[in-house]
């Protein structure tokens, strides 16, 4: 068993919860994996997070928090959920349901909020200024500066995947359209792919998903492209050049040492990458005169949202412990 206070961490995303005991320094001990489910209003989220707690526990006794990174917007540090593009659940009082039923003390952040500390603190390169952008169903953003997560006054900052790319562009989860996110996520991946295999039923994008009996996803559209298919790698062009614009307009507003890529299109290598550095470097502000920050992919990839939760979680309980110690006579 890892020496060190252990720390529980959950990742809701749109399609997946992830779980796993993590410690200090962010060594995982266990991991569970449950999918989300079709009817995700806070009841039953709340019912699935607590199985997949009780289960953890059952093989480590040392659990001394909870962390959750949840999808959505998110108040600190009540964490209370007020609302989620892809998810279901609204106004949902996520820390105090986990207090209460666990007897743990919890915390409850955005998930990208969450996977960016982990990548600031733990990734190959440490960070005091980068900002996280995570590619996944939909986009997030963790900003890290001065070390420390930016929240806003109200934890309500860094909705970065909805700022808007192109007015005219599609409609996004959040009911804007041409948001980030629209045009630069796993559901515009797959929206486009759709559209590409309408359009050519014969091609590799539509042969792939009749095969797997499916409709086009991104994972499809994903594996054409690292297949060779040129018109799925023209749909990670497209995608790449968007979530670029938006990166050039984020290095505008702040000086970066680095943007890290995550989420679960960053699998896909230089695909996603290489188009995204260069509408970068096309679109960065006085380039000759400011550093464009290197993109680079994320250290623990999809494992940064459940690692960087526990991680808050044993930060915030850790206050909690060294005031205890200072009143203690």
């Amino acid at each position: 068993m890892t020496n060190g206070r252990r720390a529980i961490g959950l990742d809701i995303g749109g399609t997946k919860v992830a779980g796993a005991i993590v410690a200090e320094d962010g060594t995982v001990t266990a991991e569970t994996l449950r999918r989300t489910p079709e009817t995700s209003d806070s009841a039953t989220m709340t019912a699935l997070l607590l199985e997949m707690v009780d289960e953890l526990r059952k093989g480590d006794d040392g659990v001394a928090a909870i962390g959750v990174g949840a999808a959505g917007t998110v108040e600190w540090p009540t964490g209370r959920i007020r609302w989620a593009p892809n998810n279901e659940y609204r106004d949902w009082n996520v820390r105090a349901e986990l207090e209460r039923a666990t007897g743990l003390p919890a915390v409850v952040d955005n998930d990208a909020n969450v996977a960016g500390l982990a990548e600031a603190r733990l990734g190959t390169t440490r960070y005091d200024e980068m900002i996280l952008v995570t590619v996944g169903t939909g986009i997030g953003t963790g900003i890290v500066l001065g070390g420390r997560i930016y929240r806003g006054p109200h934890g309500l900052g860094a909705e970065i995947g909805h700022m808007n790319v192109t007015p005219d562009g599609p409609q996004c989860g959040c009911g804007n359209y041409g948001c980030l996110e629209a045009l630069a996520s796993g559901t515009a991946l797959t929206r486009m792919g759709r559209s590409a295999a309408a359009g050519d039923p014969d091609g590799m994008i539509a042969t792939l998903a009749a095969e797997s009996g499916a409709e086009v996803t991104g994972q499809i559209v994903t594996m054409a492209a690292m297949a060779g298919d040129r018109t799925a790698a023209s749909l990670f062009a497209r995608l790449g050049r968007s979530l670029g614009i938006g990166i050039a307009s984020m290095n505008a507003i702040f000086e970066l040492e680095a943007v890290v890529i995550g989420g679960g299109l960053v699998d896909a290598g230089e695909l996603l990458l290489e188009p995204t550095r260069r509408a970068a470097r096309e679109f960065a502000y006085a380039p000759t005169a400011r550093p464009i920050p290197p993109i680079v992919p994320a250290t623990y990839r999809g494992d940064a949202g459940k690692i960087g939760a526990a991680l808050l979680a044993l930060e915030d309980a850790g206050k909690h412990w060294r005031r205890e110690e200072r009143s203690t006579p």
